[in-house]
């Protein structure tokens, strides 16, 4: 089986990388086995359950095409209003520009924290801080809440009932384990309070249950899926009817588009390579001990304690031609902006790269990296982009 995270993807030719592996998977027959198969490794836990609900920009859930008129008449007399946009929407990132730009006014954001997770904070920031209206909804005051002119208080995973789908496709139950704190609500039901207070009476539900059993309604690979089916150890999708047991292996008897197909690609470089300025390559990412933006994680002291602030790794080669020693302030710089931390020395990086965490506020990897995009998917290119660095005096 082919295993891949973000190495693969974020990059300016993401989704021809996923392409080359598909490829690698169909001409080794290693597709519709049990087994086999290209496997991504999600960013975010639940990534793959968003996606299947329809928090794309030009899909409603079970990937169902926006631009498809049957579609839209179907979700509309569900929901009970005359019509649906027939355009798709902004990815977050394009949406991002256009806030920079001028051209859209006001965001809702729900549990993302782009201060620290976009590329090219300075840009992240300006972009923010041009709304008109912005709306912040999370568990904790994160970097990007702090410029909100709202904050809505949400619910923990803990703290509501619901439905995790694994990258694997296997919807899962959660279940509600405490209450949550002061005037916290799960998102749904701040999302139907929000609703009703805008004129629209739709968005009745008794509880969890019943979103669940109207996304079955209009979810053709969900049709079967009800809360007393995943008690035991959930199922996976296409699971069309009650009495379907779900699809462990996809593709196993025939491609569900007929005949499977190459997508033949031509090698395209990263947008930003070293040069004489900028020497070093910067890829950036994760350690063991925090998640994303740190929201979370750099609140609980075991694993704060475990890795305290931000550090950048270099290999020995590089740090002894710079003079540089394990731990000593250095500062790396990229066309972008500056940040200071600690120097690692370390063998896990080649000779002309380095790497830094992205979850440190004091030292945002995110303020170096370059806001280029996938021109398919709108992931940027994360994973490469020129430095420089310095012994910091």
């Amino acid at each position: 089986m082919l295993v891949y995270a973000m190495g693969i993807t974020q990059h300016s030719h993401g989704v021809d990388n996923v392409r080359c592996c598909a490829d690698l998977a169909l001409l080794t027959g290693n597709v519709g086995r049990p087994g086999a198969g290209v496997n991504p490794l999600r960013g975010q836990n639940n990534v793959q359950g968003g996606c299947d609900m329809g928090a794309l920009p030009e899909y409603y859930s079970g990937y169902q095409k926006a631009g498809a008129p049957q579609v839209r008449q179907k979700f509309a007399r569900a929901w009970g209003v005359e019509r649906l946009p027939d355009t798709p929407g902004l990815p977050l990132t394009r949406a991002m520009d256009a806030a920079a730009s001028g051209l859209l006014h006001g965001m809702f954001i729900m549990g993302e924290n782009p201060m620290l997770s976009d590329p090219d904070q300075a840009h992240a920031r300006r972009a923010l801080e041009s709304l008109e209206f912005l709306v912040l909804q999370d568990i904790f005051l994160t970097e990007s809440a702090r410029l909100a002119h709202v904050v809505l208080p949400a619910a923990c995973y803990a703290e509501k009932e619901g439905t995790f789908t694994s990258t694997e496709r296997r919807v899962q139950r959660v279940r509600k384990a405490v209450e949550p704190p002061g005037e916290a609500r799960p998102d749904w039901q701040i999302l139907c309070a929000l609703a009703k207070a805008a004129g629209y009476g739709g968005m009745r539900y008794g509880g969890a249950e019943e979103i669940m059993d109207e996304i079955a309604s209009l979810t053709p690979a969900y049709g079967g899926i009800t809360y007393h089916r995943l008690d035991h150890h959930g199922l996976q999708w296409p699971c069309p009817d009650r009495s379907h047991p779900g699809t462990p292996v996809l593709h196993l008897e025939r491609f569900t588009r007929g005949v499977a197909a190459f997508a033949p690609v031509q090698y395209r470089p990263p947008a930003e390579l070293p040069d004489s300025d900028y020497p070093f390559v910067l890829t950036t990412g994760r350690t063991a001990f925090h998640w994303h933006t740190g929201s979370m994680t750099r609140r609980s002291h075991l694993l704060e304690r475990e890795e305290r602030g931000p550090f950048v790794e270099i290999n020995p080669v590089d740090a002894a031609r710079l003079a540089i020693p394990d731990r000593v302030r250095v500062a790396v710089t990229s066309r972008r902006g500056e940040i200071t931390l600690a120097a690692r020395v370390t063998e896990m990086v080649l000779p002309g790269v380095l790497f830094i965490p992205f979850h440190f506020a004091e030292g945002a990897a995110n303020a170096l990296t370059n806001n280029v995009l996938d021109p398919e998917s709108a992931i940027p290119e994360f994973k490469v982009c020129a430095v420089r660095l310095r012994r910091n005096q």
